[in-house]
């Protein structure tokens, strides 16, 4: 872990603006705890709109990039022993 300056645009709960250093442009900070929401919410979708659907294909693409993020996510607080913002079981 390392400490570094960022500008920071908006402090808009769950979704706050802001510059990492050596970016061009801002990006968004999601809470953890909202990724989780989102990715339960479009694996619901997944499930409902079925694999022969016609936006099937589209929706899972999205769903293995938020399943990513969160991955990622999980696997940086455990290697820095934070505790999860949301229950990981079913």
């Amino acid at each position: 872990m390392r400490s570094e300056s960022v500008e920071i645009f908006s402090d808009t709960t769950n979704a706050a603006i802001m510059r990492h250093p050596g970016r061009r442009f801002p990006g968004v900070l999601i809470q953890g705890d909202t990724l989780y929401a989102l990715c339960s919410r479009v694996d619901s979708l997944c499930n409902e709109i079925g694999k022969t659907s016609k936006g099937y294909k589209e929706a899972n693409e999205i769903r293995n990039e938020l399943w990513e993020y969160l991955n990622q996510y999980k696997n940086v607080l455990i290697e820095h022993k934070i505790q999860l913002p949301f229950s990981d079981r079913p």
